[in-house]
């Protein structure tokens, strides 16, 4: 089985690619290393059964010559913008970086005959629902460029599905925590306090309340849906029971720092920025229903995550 993992080089596609590789799978993995890192691949790289190829998934061309040369049994797409309130100023990162890269994925796996897509979808799409969360629930409202990216590519999916006989993933990710994450609120907090181990600013009013789930949790999730859900659409929330609020958050970087009376200072608001999703709670029966459940919960997630970026 050869598989393509775009955004192979990034915080989670890194890990996809460790997990599909120990199950003995020939992946080739594709990045711009706008976001990506050489060092979350650096084990990979004389392994037998994995390719790195630099390349940005917007020239076409080039991408079509990927596809030709590898004949893929699988795309797991995970290449988009992941720098939610980055983009809330500039709306054509997510045309490009997030709905650009999965339509000229699709475009080749209709020209080369791909017939299995696993995408990297969002709770995003949803917007500021109130409701828990239903992979069948609607409207779909995102209030983020990057939400709206995502569910434009979620449409244009179900179609290359329909058209061109593809099945096809739709994966919708909670937070993600863990090793080689490169931004979030973990890293902003993390280096908040390094310059200023007195005072952490805190965007909102610090009730913000999420499920975070452990990154290696949520790859083994991507693969045991794609091998066990069968259905030519296949659409999936994967995510923990629990959320974490930023209070909690904040007092659990301070604690594994080893800081003392920090001041928590917050900029005010429900929400951290314009675009932010402060609050949302996921239904995980289909998911559970399959026969999947995380190994952590979400706070435990995000302990294990700063511990990580703390280097312990």
């Amino acid at each position: 089985m050869k598989v393509l993992i775009t955004g192979g080089a990034g915080f989670i596609g890194s890990h996809l690619a460790d997990l599909l590789v120990s199950k003995n799978y020939s992946v080739v993995a594709v990045d711009n290393l706008s976001l990506g890192k050489i060092d979350n691949i650096n084990h990979l790289t004389n392994h037998k059964k994995f390719k790195f190829i630099k390349e940005d998934l917007l020239h076409l061309d080039k991408l079509k010559d990927i596809f030709q040369k590898n004949k893929f049994d699988t795309v797991f797409h995970l290449a988009a913008n992941s720098n939610i309130a980055e983009s809330a100023g500039n709306p054509g990162t997510d045309l490009e970086n997030t709905f650009m890269t999965t339509w000229n994925t699709l475009e080749c796996c209709r020209l080369f005959h791909v017939k299995k897509f696993v995408f990297a979808s969002t709770s995003a799409v949803y917007g500021e629902a109130t409701r828990k969360l239903s992979e069948e629930a609607g409207p779909f409202s995102p209030v983020s460029y990057y939400g709206a990216g995502k569910l434009a590519s979620e449409g244009f999916i179900c179609a290359y599905s329909y058209m061109n006989n593809i099945q096809s993933w739709m994966v919708r990710f909670p937070n993600v925590v863990g090793e080689r994450m490169t931004h979030g609120i973990i890293y902003d907090f993390i280096r908040k306090l390094k310059s200023n181990p007195k005072q952490l600013v805190v965007l909102g009013d610090g009730s913000q309340k999420k499920p975070y789930v452990y990154v290696k949790d949520l790859v083994e999730a991507m693969y045991f849906i794609h091998q066990n859900s069968k259905e030519m659409l296949n659409y999936y929330n994967v995510g923990v029971k629990d959320q974490t609020s930023v209070t909690e958050i904040a007092k659990i970087v301070c604690d594994e720092m080893r800081l003392k009376n920090v001041e928590l200072k917050y900029t005010g608001g429900s929400a951290g920025w314009r675009g932010d999703v402060p609050h949302y709670r996921y239904d995980l029966k289909k998911i559970n229903s399959l026969g999947w459940r995380a190994k952590y919960s979400s706070t435990e997630a995000i302990r294990l995550a700063v511990r990580s970026i703390l280097g312990k």
